[in-house]
C-alpha cells in the first residue's frame, strides 16, 4: 500500500490544534507526520505554508513549544521534524538530535541544507539512528542521484517540480523515478503539488506521496471552527489515501 506524508505547521493555530490535528490525521490514514517547524524564510515552501509559518511566529512559537509537542505526537504516529537549517544549528546539531531521540522523532527534512553540506553532520544522525532525508529534483542528472542517495534513509523525497511547495505545476517524471530505482531501493515519495485532485496522477510509479499546502490551507481557513478544521482534514487524508491506493 503507498504511504501518506502530512505536513503541519507547529503552533497554528495553537499548539492544542497541531496535537488533535496530528492524532486525527494518523486516524485517517496518514502514516508518516511532518512536524514543520516554523521559520521566517521557508524558502522552498509556497504563500499557503509561509503564511501558517508567520502566524506561528507572530503567537510565540518558540523550539520548546516543538519539543512539547513532540513528546505527544511522537508516541502516537512516525515523526519527522521538518524545518529551516538555521532553526537546528542554532540549538546546536548534537543537542537537537539528542533531543529528537529523547522525543522519539524518526528523522528531519532539512530543504536547505545541501548535500554536501549536509556530510558534516551526518555523523550526529546516525548516532542516534535518525534519518536526514535525502531530496531529487527532476533536473538532476544520475551522476547526482547517486552521489546524493547513497545510504538514503527511510524514503527518497522526489521534488515534482522545479520550485516552490503548493504550485499546482506537473513535470514527467518517468525517468528520473527511473534513474532513482536503478541506483536506490529505498521508497520514493512525492512531494510538492499533491493535493485530492493530482495525488492519484503523481503516485504513478513511486511508493507514496507528501501533502503538505493542502492540509495547511484548511488549517487558514477562518471561516470554518476548529472542530470543522479537523473534520476536514481527516477527510482529505482518507480522499488521498484512497486515490493513491486505488
Amino acid at each position: 500500500m503507498k504511504k501518506l506524508v502530512a505536513y503541519i505547521t507547529t503552533g497554528f493555530p495553537d499548539l492544542d490544534f497541531t496535537e488533535d490535528a496530528a492524532l486525527a490525521l494518523k486516524e485517517a490514514g496518514v502514516d508518516i507526520l511532518e512536524l514543520g517547524v516554523p521559520f521566517s524564510d521557508p524558502v522552498a515552501d509556497g504563500p499557503v505554508i509561509e503564511k501558517a509559518n508567520l502566524k506561528s511566529l507572530q503567537q510565540g512559537f518558540k523550539m520548546k513549544h516543538l519539543f512539547d509537542v513532540s513528546k505527544t505526537i511522537a508516541k502516537e504516529i512516525d515523526t519527522l521534524w521538518m524545518g529551516y537549517f538555521n532553526s537546528f544549528y542554532h540549538q546546536g546539531i548534537t543537542q537537537i538530535t539528542k533531543q529528537a531521540k529523547e522525543y522519539g522523532i524518526n528523522g528531519f527534512i532539512i530543504p536547505d541544507l545541501p548535500h554536501e553540506e549536509a556530510q558534516q553532520y551526518k555523523s550526529s544522525f546516525l548516532q542516534q539512528d535518525l534519518a536526514l532525508i535525502d531530496f531529487v529534483a527532476p533536473t538532476d542528472s544520475k551522476e547526482r542521484i547517486k552521489t546524493v542517495l547513497h545510504n538514503a534513509q527511510k524514503f527518497i523525497y522526489l521534488v515534482a517540480y522545479a520550485g516552490i511547495t503548493g504550485a499546482g505545476k506537473s513535470e514527467d517524471l518517468t525517468q528520473v523515478i527511473s534513474n532513482i530505482r536503478e541506483i536506490s531501493d529505498t521508497n520514493i515519495y512525492i512531494g510538492f503539488g499533491v493535493n485530492e485532485k493530482t495525488a492519484k496522477q503523481k503516485a504513478k510509479g513511486v511508493d507514496g506521496v507528501i501533502v503538505g499546502s493542502a492540509f495547511v490551507s484548511i488549517m487558514l481557513d477562518n471561516a470554518i471552527t476548529y472542530n470543522d478544521k479537523i473534520s476536514q482534514m481527516q477527510n482529505l487524508a482518507k480522499i488521498i489515501k484512497e486515490e493513491i491506493n486505488s
